[in-house]
């Protein structure tokens, strides 16, 4: 008899880089037992094995199609129980406030995103320009599971505006460096998540994906 297959289901509110994580996801996964789905009910999304939030472009549409589309309550609903993967501004989405447009998010963790300052520097004294568009390398705060088999300070693809300032130390599970050292990767529990795009970031972003749909956080151990 097949082993079950893990129902994988891939937040669609109406915003984002839905089928490029679809296809990165689908390419990470080919010979694991999973099925991957892109889906705006609430209802699949609470009874799926693996939920992946991503997100492209404002915060504040992002936040108002999640809350137009029932797919908020639905991922409070899932936080803590089913392993779930933010991409870029679904990262940000899991914090309490972002400074875009003073906005609210899910406050799932406590944390605020704030906007780069243009007036900070790199090492070589240029300032940097806002949004960080391109691969930085991510420093790992630990072994997390979802960093297995990916060196410390691999590059990944960055696009973004906007970075989390997170309460606890303990959340933080990378950094990179861009005119200061930030949060560009945060863990809690069955929850794991990045500013920067898994899905364009080569080799490094398909294991990271591969990981994900193969990690078994405590809650979910056999």
């Amino acid at each position: 008899m097949a082993p079950p297959r893990d129902r994988v289901v891939i937040v669609d509110f109406g915003m984002g880089n839905l089928h490029s994580v679809h296809q990165a996801l689908r390419h990470a996964g080919a010979d694991l037992p999973v099925d991957i789905s892109i889906s705006q009910d609430p209802d699949t999304v609470r009874a799926a094995d693996r939920v992946v939030l991503p997100g492209q472009g404002a915060m504040r549409d992002c936040m108002q199609h999640l809350q137009d589309t029932g797919m908020a309550d639905a991922v409070r609903d899932i936080f803590g129980h089913q392993p779930l993967l933010g991409i870029c501004v679904g990262l940000q989405m899991l914090l309490e406030h972002s400074a875009e447009h003073d906005c609210a998010g899910l406050g799932l963790l406590p944390g605020q995103a704030h906007r780069f300052d243009a007036a900070l520097t790199q090492e070589d004294g240029s300032r940097i320009t806002v949004p960080q568009m391109g691969w930085n390398a991510v420093w790992q705060h630990d072994d997390h599971p979802l960093w297995a088999g990916i060196p410390n300070g691999s590059p990944f693809y960055f696009l973004h505006s906007y970075y989390a300032m997170m309460a606890r130390q303990d959340d933080i599970a990378g950094e990179a460096d861009y005119g200061l050292r930030y949060c560009c990767a945060l863990q809690h529990g069955s929850v794991f998540a990045t500013q920067f795009h898994p899905e364009k970031s080569a080799a490094a972003g398909l294991r990271l994906l591969r990981n994900f749909l193969r990690w078994q956080p405590p809650a979910r151990a056999q």
